[in-house]
């Protein structure tokens, strides 16, 4: 029902009014009561005023002495308060010694009482000072002037003189509701008026205001005065009760409107008695009887009195309403509740006149009066209502629904009201308050525990499982809290939320959350699988932190678990954090870890257990990085589909259901809540709250108060804590206190009882170098804080925990770290230094709840006591903290751009859709939906967009165009696209703000010196609340003078000049004093060295070389603690001061002290001793020589192959155990630009070794050519190590210009019936040739010129072969056609589709020449074509003269000619140049055609194949039958796997905007990442409406097709239309994926990169997902060859469906320019034939080609090589061109490989040193393909009697294992392993067969046999001792008992078989003596049919009994040595 009509009057004093005013009245009466605390604290004597005072009063000259004197009064005031309180606290102690001396000589003994009254003891000095300062200033001006100005200013704060300082001032006046703007009434009146009754004061009032009495109108005065002096009796009671001094916090108003209220209602006067008893107390008594009697007369006059004059009244005053005029409850109004009130009174207006019509008009409206009893009526009606809504009008009513697991006693428990320091609250029932001048206090006395449930039952740990029982050790079983959560916490996966109260033990409920998990890792046997999951626990501090790392450690140690801190403090390596299960860590390390998502995907991905503690931080400062930790997890499980539990734990709060959805929590099942009952000890809470506002009087009442109430507990015999909230305070309260209990004669109380063991604890403390702590120790105070030494904290904590402390005065930082509780805790004031806020703020919340928790002791004590002493304006604050009234809001708001930029950076977040999601998981979002008015949105709007849709919308966009603006990331609107940006990411990771950016984007240049960065890392929003304070200046300044090594822009005076002098500082070393100032260096140290980091890498990445070297430095200055001028050696602490002083005194760089003996160093130094240390000190320092060697590839790019060499020794306690890092760049000094940067790590094993490194990088150049280039290495951690390596262009030769490309000419394209041949026709489906191919159609078919033809992939070099081929079929039918692949995939499709169209439909004999198929000689003998790789045919024509098939020869196609100069190139250029020569020698020409990508030097290439002008073709890349479109994106990040996953979601959104519908295939590096790649995509498949968009398939027959699928992964990514291809495949499933994609059943192929050479599926986009791969050799990763990448991208668009295709190619950021580079202009193809060139040579020489040093030579010049060498001479390290030079560079190389192979025992080269012989060794490693170094290794290490281990350990090293594994057919873990033996196996055989030569050749048996024994192993996969049983196909070790049980029953089988157990082959045959049906009878119970019969048919073949060693043996027959 709606609420009755009432007038805004009696409205505003019910709570019937619009629900949202409430909080509106609120937010207005606290800005009101602020207002008046200033004005306040305004009044009275204040050093201001004092200041202005004398400034006023003197002449100019005089000033500059009395501000001096001035300063040193304040500074006479800091000493004795001390420095841990505000400036305000010490101007206020000023004015009291200025008050205190002005009218006195010398520090008398009064003086000292009441400063020592005041300020507990104090330096005697500094009151002298004061005294004498303030002496000289009161004589310049007079004591009788500075007596008045005391008396003026004092007499309007208080009206009582007489008193002594701070006592009995009369507080009424501090609680009117005076506007004290206003003059006070009786300021302008004579005196005789002064009286303060209502009714004058009205008259008056109405009077002054109105232009007479007129305007009262029908109503004389005097009526009023009747109508009003029964509300005066009211009036006048109220005044008389609080002048005697009762219930201060309230203000007469107040008070008289609750008591308004009372009578007004309709209870019985004796109900009302009780209630105003309650209210009054026993000192209200006579007040209450007065009141009852005159009840009516009092109600009646307020009720009748006439309404409409009063509203007159009010509103004639203008906005300031008179306030006073209590009767109609005109209390403060708000701006609202005044509109309320004029439209009430319009609508009376209008009532009126419509009753009124039918009347005469003379009756003026305003004598209108309301009727009582109506207006009773309706008032009592409205409370009513008001009883039942809600009191804070809140809409949503919680307590409807009831939760298995909350036990809230304040939702169901009655509340009492209250007003405490002016706030009406709710408190609970049984509260005591008392209130006196000094304080208010409210005692909320401990709650009765919870009477135990009949369900309730104890867990005991002796119930629990082994692993339970390991952990819980010691215990016997869990409390109460813990036995309710069991369940859910220690067998479920729930996500749970836990509120209890401090120390009920919530550290062990995470521990049951633990132990779930890891008994979900736990194999049988008792195994825990420790790689299989992470468990992060986030603790709010670092003290916390490592509180819970002890905890935990200990207590999973049994179970081998290890526990890690990673904080701020406790940085861990990638391997440490592998290795640990369980990490304990703060909220921001934790954002940080998972903003780099990649950097640990891998960490984050494993988590499976989120513990949060402390979740009620959620409103306070780092409450945002709560939320976007637990969004970005919450994501993830939806994204990732894994499960990772959350367990929030915190302390009571009053909104938990919130909560409870913002961590996904089940409220049934999850949720749990316990209120205060359910504390171990019960807590009794005591809130003080002083009154004065006078800072000085509120410290010395604080401490008043806090000795009552420590006395009360130590009489009662308990011990106390003091807490306090600064180092220095703690000393000082406790001296304090000592001192007012010897002035009391109270300390006996305080000594300790004198135990057994007392005189040996006073003998440790009195060795302690503590001296204040020795002085207290036998008054029983202790001291307990950070500053303390490690050792002296221990004492006092053993101290107070054995009882010889009575009390312990410590700072918050006890309660956290360590556990040690008292049975009374007190909290000495509430303000506390924040650095961060450069403020004074109010102590947190979660502060005073740790504190409070170390209340009681679980064994001693009933309950516990916990008191908080606070200013009375804060202490509602506490009281409704503490009693959970205020529900937690969400701060998340204020740095949404931040998080937002680090959501965008990680890559989860892309668009604005995506980012309104992401919001909808934030705590932000379950708030703004409770309570939308907080969060700015009106009701109108909530109602309309419930889901906050549009809200979001628009906070997302907002912040999205700060982003924009701050170029953090690139946001289109009209798209809605977010993209990050280097800046938004580097923001990200160094947790830079986005203010920070904007400042550094406004600052930042690449001119800057060192002061101006300084200057600018001041300047950043990190620092922004640090302010100066007058305090400091004198400090401040001293620091500058002493500290300050470069200008500090700003000065003393600014905020950022403080920073700037706190930074240099804090370099420097130097000491601070002022406490603030010591926090403030703190705060600048942390955040400075990660802002610096920030800025090195913005310079880094925008290329700036000086600048970038600069900020290096810096952070290592910052790092280290070191200006960059001072010695290196500094950085050693082992080195004493002396040393290092005479050190740099000496300029004793390092490089002289590398040069010096240790004992020449010594002599220097004078210090003889000192140095040996010094030298290896140095030694230490890290150090690197770089040589870099230069190869231009064109006449712009460079290739730098740079050599790092380590030139230091490694000691583990200075570098760390794992590796150095450096940075690199290439400098341009010129230009000042860095070419290429990249960071990398010397390992330590390389160090030790002192291998070198190989770095290999592009870099650009320019003509014309600069002098040089600096390559610069600088150490990442160390100052002064550095290298620097000048790239020299004197000497470089660029390479040629390469000639320009054919150009396409514009031909009628010629159908295929020019061909000639009916047959050759029918093969082709289309009926014209392309452009290209018409265009050399001529030359191809109808000459047998040689031809080089270059055109982009998928131009159809292919057809142009088969012209090729065709025209040897016409005009040489009897030679052969070879075709030579570079691949074995490529081979094979081309066999595939040749078989059909060529062998099957020509009828020309087809053959297939592999590693993976040898034909025997006959096939190849009448092969017409044969189809080879380079290998395998330079190893069949190496011995071309006795081969005749090779003679016969008549054309050589080679494709993918381009590959020369890639590893494989050399075997390339052999066969061409064997070819040439062949060809030279038999006179028989052979044609040479080569296939390859455009090139850019095909001249060359076409010189070398002797080429003339016609047979060149070479087309530019753009001639593509289908166009491309190439987009290329860099991403940052050093290491390769975090950059791969970072690729993941461009990599979907670049199909989702390319190709959404059309075949796309995307090339990755490794079969690992074709798995994790499609297991990403199918994650963000998941988030989206069809997640199986990309499966265009039924999925009825897709379930068919995965059930043929043998890969588990497979089966899983071709369900979402996504298919993997890879070598690790089956056979069967490759055909599967392949077949699918092609017939476009899957959308997505993700393969790796062999299949871009391998099988011809173009698609519509092709994604080239990274450019590096992992090569075995090196151990590090390397570039794809471009032409692999070229290759890939060729792939893009199909020529029957597309117009375009579409290549995103995903790099390296460091590497984009390169591609941009080559990716569009073609890659000039250089030699690689150097390396291998012995190898070749060897070759020829064993086939008899090369004879002597001169034919090496002429060999040589038939190479590629050759003709590259001439035009590229750099490339080859050539000085120049002449020919001179070039014979030198010749013979020397020819020599330099000869003597190799001498060295190798292949060659050997005769006495006259020409003549060159072929020995065994050679003639064997040419044979079988080997490396002369294998050979040579084989010669020494082969001995004559070697068992077959021994043989095994020679053939292999990594490759052992899986041989191994292949002989136990053991199950290999992936199948990578697989295809890497059958890689091995192919090697194995050969090797052998080679090794078996060398054996024979030596002629050593048993190792000949020993071979032999290996090889059977290899070929039958089993160890030699294993039943050759196993050899049968599908026969497995544990099938053998099949064959073992046979005797049994062999003798029923029949007449004549073998009879006895079958062991071995030969038995078995025997046994089954060829019939069949008896083996299928042994077998069948374990093999399937079709395995019987496979088996069957190979014995048909065995028939022969084939002896494994005879083939061997015949296999040695035609090697070459027994021939």
């Amino acid at each position: 029902m709606s609420p009755p009509r009432l007038t805004g009057a009696l409205r505003s004093f019910s709570t019937v009014s619009k629900q949202e005013d409430f909080n509106l009245e609120l937010c207005d009466l606290k800005a009101k009561r602020v207002k008046r605390q200033e004005l306040f604290a305004r009044e009275g004597l204040t050093w201001p005023k004092v200041v202005h005072f004398f400034t006023q009063h003197l002449e100019k000259r005089e000033q500059q002495t009395t501000s001096q004197e001035l300063k040193s009064v304040l500074q006479a005031a800091k000493q004795i308060v001390g420095t841990d309180y505000g400036q305000d606290i010490i101007e206020s102690a000023a004015v009291f010694l200025f008050k205190t001396f002005h009218n006195k000589e010398h520090v008398g003994h009064e003086e000292t009482r009441a400063i020592k009254q005041m300020f507990g003891p104090f330096p005697a000095s500094a009151a002298e000072a004061a005294c004498a300062a303030v002496d000289r200033l009161v004589a310049k001006i007079g004591e009788s002037q500075a007596e008045a100005f005391i008396q003026s200013q004092s007499s309007h704060q208080s009206l009582d003189h007489g008193a002594t300082f701070g006592r009995n001032i009369a507080f009424s006046f501090d609680t009117y509701v005076l506007d004290t703007q206003d003059t006070l009434p009786w300021e302008e009146e004579p005196d005789e008026s002064r009286n303060l009754d209502f009714h004058s004061f009205l008259s008056n009032h109405a009077g002054g205001r109105s232009t007479g009495v007129e305007r009262v109108g029908v109503h004389s005065l005097g009526a009023l005065a009747q109508s009003t002096a029964d509300s005066s009796i009211l009036r006048r009671e109220v005044e008389e009760y609080l002048n005697g001094g009762n219930m201060i916090s309230s203000s007469a108003e107040e008070l008289c409107t609750s008591l308004f209220e009372m009578l007004a209602s309709t209870k019985s006067d004796d109900e009302l008695q009780n209630e105003l008893f309650e209210l009054l107390g026993p000192e209200g008594f006579e007040m209450i009887s007065t009141l009852l009697q005159r009840r009516p007369d009092i109600v009646d006059s307020l009720l009748s009195f006439n309404l409409a004059q009063l509203m007159d009244i009010i509103f004639t005053s203008g906005g300031e309403s008179v306030k006073p005029i209590y009767g109609c409850q005109v209390t403060i109004q708000s701006e609202q509740e005044r509109q309320m009130m004029k439209l009430y009174r319009r609508e009376e207006k209008r009532e009126r006149k419509r009753e009124k019509r039918g009347e005469d008009g003379d009756s003026s409206e305003t004598s209108f009066h309301f009727d009582p009893k109506e207006l009773r009526l309706q008032r009592e009606q409205a409370l009513l209502t008001a009883r039942r809504s809600p009191v804070l009008g809140r809409q949503r009513d919680y307590e409807r629904i009831h939760y298995p697991h909350v036990y809230d006693a304040y939702a169901e428990a009655s509340k009492t009201s209250a007003f405490i320091g002016g706030c009406k609250m709710l408190l609970p029932e049984g509260i005591q308050r008392e209130n006196n001048k000094m304080f208010e206090q409210v005692d909320i006395p401990p709650n009765e525990p919870m009477p135990i449930g009949f369900q309730e039952k104890p867990v005991y740990i002796s119930e629990l499982d082994e692993i339970g029982q390991l952990v819980f050790k010691g215990m016997k079983k869990l409390n109460r809290i813990q036995s309710i959560v069991f369940e859910t916490a220690y067998n479920t996966n729930e996500n749970m939320l836990i509120c209890a109260p401090t120390g009920a033990g919530k550290t062990n409920i995470a521990m049951l959350t633990v132990l779930h998990e890891i008994r979900q890792h736990l194999q049988p046997g008792g195994v825990i699988r420790k790689d299989q999951f992470k468990i992060v626990y986030v603790a709010p501090m670092k003290a916390l932190a490592a509180e819970m790392t002890n905890y935990f450690s200990k207590r999973l140690e049994p179970l081998g678990i290890t526990v890690r801190e990673l904080t701020g403090d406790m940085q861990l390596s990638k391997v440490e954090i592998l290795r640990t299960q369980m990490l304990v860590t703060t909220p921001e390390k934790w954002d940080v870890v998972t903003r780099k998502s990649v950097g640990d995907v891998a960490l984050s991905q494993l988590v499976r257990l989120l513990i949060l503690d402390e979740v009620h931080l959620l409103h306070e400062d780092r409450g945002p990085v709560l939320e976007s930790l637990v969004a970005r997890t919450l994501r993830q499980v939806e994204s990732t589909q894994s499960m990772i539990r959350i367990l929030g734990l915190s302390a009571t709060l009053p909104n938990y259901l919130d909560v409870t959805s913002f961590l996904h929590v089940n409220p049934y099942i999850g949720l749990f809540f316990f209120d205060s009952r359910f504390r171990p000890v019960p807590l009794g809470q005591t809130f003080v709250g002083i009154k004065t506002t006078n800072k000085i009087q509120q410290l010395h009442d604080m401490e008043e108060v806090c000795y009552d109430k420590v006395l009360k507990q130590i009489k009662a015999g308990h011990q106390v804590m003091v807490f306090v909230h600064a180092r220095n305070s703690t000393v000082r309260t406790a001296m304090c206190l000592i001192e007012m209990a010897k002035n009391r004669g109270e300390s006996l109380f305080f000594q300790p009882e004198h135990g057994p063991d007392y005189g040996q604890c006073e003998k440790q403390v009195q060795r302690s170098r503590n001296k204040q702590m020795r002085e207290m120790f036998p008054d029983g105070f202790g001291i307990h804080h950070a500053g303390m030494l490690r050792q002296d904290r221990t004492l006092m904590e053993s101290m107070f925990s054995r009882g010889y402390l009575k009390v312990l005065v410590c700072t918050a930082t006890l309660a956290w770290g360590v556990n040690l509780p008292a049975h009374a805790v007190i909290i000495k004031g509430t303000q506390i230094y924040d650095a961060k806020r450069g403020a004074m703020v109010d102590l947190g919340i979660l502060d005073v709840m740790q504190i409070f928790g170390r209340a009681g002791r679980p064994q001693f004590d009933k309950y516990g006591e916990g008191t908080i002493i606070t200013s009375h304006d804060k202490l509602s604050h506490y009281l409704t903290l503490l009693t959970q009234q205020n529900p937690i809001e969400s701060q998340f708001q204020a740095s949404l751009a931040d998080n937002l930029n680090a959501e965008v950076a990680l890559g989860t977040v892309t668009n604005v859709e995506e980012a309104v999601k992401w919001l909808s998981y934030t705590y932000l979002y379950v708030r703004m939906r409770a309570n939308p008015l907080a969060y700015g949105i009106s009701h109108k709007a909530y109602q309309m967009d419930p889901g906050l849709e549009l809200y979001r919308k628009e906070l997302v966009v907002e912040a999205g165009r700060k982003l924009d603006k701050a170029r953090m990331i690139r946001f289109e609107e009209r798209t809605g696209y977010f993209a990050s940006t280097d800046l938004g990411r580097t923001a990200s990771h160094f947790y830079i703000k986005y203010n920070t950016i904007e400042t550094f984007n406004e600052l930042f240049s690449a001119q800057k010196t060192e002061a101006d960065i300084l200057s600018i890392v001041s300047k950043a929003e990190e620092f922004e609340q640090v302010k100066v304070r007058d305090e400091e200046l004198e400090e401040l300044e001293q620091l500058l003078c002493n500290f300050c090594q470069l200008q500090a822009a700003g000065g003393v005076e600014n905020g950022y000049g403080k920073i700037n002098i706190l930074l240099q500082t804090y370099i420097s070393r130097g000491e601070v004093d002022s406490f603030s100032l010591v926090s403030d260096l703190a705060y600048v140290a942390q955040n400075a060295a990660r802002i610096m980091r920030a800025l090195f890498e913005i310079a880094l990445r925008k290329r700036w070389p000086a600048m970038t070297y600069r900020l290096l430095n810096l952070c290592k200055v910052l790092d280290r603690r070191l200006w960059g001028w001072a010695h290196p050696l500094r950085q050693f602490t082992m080195l004493p001061n002396t040393v290092l002083a005479r050190l740099e005194e000496k300029k004793l760089t390092l490089d002289k002290l590398k040069d010096m003996r240790k004992d020449e160093i010594g002599h220097m130094l004078h210090h003889v001793n000192i140095g040996l240390k010094v030298k290896q000190c140095v030694h230490q320092i890290p150090a690197i020589l770089m040589e870099a060697a230069i190869q231009p590839i064109t006449r712009t790019v460079l290739r730098v192959r740079l050599t790092v060499t380590p030139d230091f020794r490694w000691n583990d306690q200075v570098h760390g155990s794992v590796s150095e890092p450096w940075w690199l760049w290439v400098e341009d000094p010129v230009n000042d630009h860095i070419y290429h940067s990249e960071y990398f790590l010397l390992q330590k094993k390389q160090v030790v070794s002192g291998e070198p490194q190989q770095v290999v990088f592009t870099i650009p150049i320019f003509e014309p050519m600069p002098s040089q280039y600096y390559i610069r290495a600088v150490s990442d951690r160390w100052l002064g190590s550095e290298a620097v390596c000048v790239i020299n262009f004197q000497h470089l030769i660029l390479p040629e210009r390469h000639p320009p490309h054919t150009e396409l000419l514009d031909l009628q394209p010629l159908p295929v019936t020019a061909l000639g041949n009916r047959e050759y026709e029918s093969l082709y489906k289309f009926t014209h040739f392309n452009p290209i191919q018409t265009q050399i159609f001529h030359t191809l078919y109808h000459t047998d010129m040689n031809v080089l033809l270059g055109a982009p992939t998928g131009s159809g070099k292919t057809i142009a072969a088969e012209m090729a081929i065709f025209r040897v079929f016409n005009k040489y039918p009897t030679s052969k056609v070879v075709y030579i692949a570079p691949l074995k995939a490529l081979v094979r499709e081309r066999i595939e589709d040749w078989k059909i169209r060529i062998e099957e439909k020509l009828g020309r004999k087809v053959v297939e020449l592999t590693g993976d198929v040898t034909p025997d000689m006959r096939a190849i003998a009448q092969a017409d074509l044969i189809v080879t790789t380079p290998e395998k045919w330079d190893g069949v024509s190496r011995s071309w003269q006795n081969r005749s098939y090779v003679q016969k020869v008549a054309i050589l196609i080679i494709d993918e000619i381009h590959l020369l100069g890639e590893d494989r190139g050399p075997v390339l250029e052999v066969i061409v140049s064997r070819t040439n020569f062949i060809s030279s020698h038999t006179s028989k020409a052979v044609r040479v055609v080569g296939l390859s990508t455009a090139l850019a030097n095909a001249r060359d290439l076409a010189d070398w194949l002797g080429i003339g002008q016609v047979g060149l073709f070479n087309f530019r890349p753009s001639v593509r039958p289908v166009p491309l479109e190439v987009h290329i994106h860099g991403f940052p990040g050093q290491h390769y796997c975090p950059r791969m996953a970072s690729m993941n979601k461009p990599v979907f959104q670049a199909i989702r905007s390319h190709s959404p519908a059309k075949p796309v295939l995307i090339f990755v590096s490794s079969r690992r990442q074709t798995r994790l790649t499609a297991l990403d995509l199918i994650a963000f498949l998941a988030t989206e409406d069809d997640p199986k968009q990309w499966l265009h398939q039924d999925e009825r027959e897709m379930t068919d097709i995965i059930g043929t699928v043998r890969d588990s992964n497979l089966k899983l990514t071709l369900a979402f239309g996504i298919g993997m291809h890879h070598a690790g495949l089956h056979e069967r499933d490759r055909k599967t994926v392949e077949e699918l994609f092609v017939n476009c059943k899957i959308q997505v192929l993700i393969a790796t990169s062999t299949l871009a050479w391998g099988v011809n599926f173009p698609a519509h986009l092709v994604i080239v997902k990274g450019t590096e791969y992992y090569d075995g050799k090196t151990h590090r990763y390397v570039d794809y060859p471009i032409t692999d990448v070229l290759q890939m991208m060729g792939r893009a668009g199909r020529p029957q469906f597309d117009d375009q295709g579409k290549a995103v190619i995903l790099v390296h950021d460091i590497k984009k320019d390169f591609y941009k580079k080559f990716l569009y202009e073609p890659f000039p193809v250089e030699s690689s034939l150097l390396g291998v060139l012995a190898d070749h040579l060897n070759a020829e020489i064993a086939a008899g080609t090369i004879t002597s040093k001169q034919d090496a030579m002429d060999y040589i010049t038939w190479t590629y090589f050759f003709r590259r060498l001439v035009m590229n001479p750099s490339y080859y390290n050539l000085d120049d061109v002449s020919h001179e030079t070039i014979n030198k560079y010749l013979s020397s190389l020819v020599e330099r490989s000869l003597r190799d192979l001498e060295c190798s025992y292949c060659i050997e080269i005769q006495e006259d040193e020409r003549a060159i012989e072929p020995l065994t060794y050679g003639r064997i490693a040419s044979y079988y393909y080997l490396k002369h170094q294998t050979v040579g290794m084989f010669k020494e290490k082969l001995k004559s009697e070697l068992s077959a281990h021994e043989l095994l350990s020679i053939l292999t090293v990594s490759t052992h294992l899986l041989l191994q594994a292949h002989f136990s057919r053991a199950q290999l873990p992936c199948s990578d392993y697989s295809t890497d033996t059958k890689t091995v196996l192919d090697n194995t055989l050969r090797i052998c067969q080679a090794i078996l030569d060398v054996v024979a050749n030596e002629g050593w048996l048993v190792s000949a046999l020993s071979v032999c024994n290996l090889v059977q192993m290899v070929v039958q996969a089993r160890w030699l001792h294993d039943s050759s049983l196993l050899t049968i196909p599908h026969m497995e070790q544990q099938n053998l008992y099949l064959f073992r049980r046979w005797s049994s029953k062999g003798g029923r089988e029949g007449k004549g078989g073998y009879q006895g157990p079958i062991e071995g082959l030969p038995e078995l045959m025997a046994a089954c003596d060829g019939r069949e049906a008896i083996f299928t009878a042994m077998v069948k119970e374990e093999l399937q049919p079709q395995q019987i019969s496979q088996v069957k048919y190979l014995a048909h073949l065995a028939g022969a009994k084939d002896d494994v060693f005879i083939h061997v043996l015949s296999n040695v027959e035609k090697s070459p040595v027994m021939k």
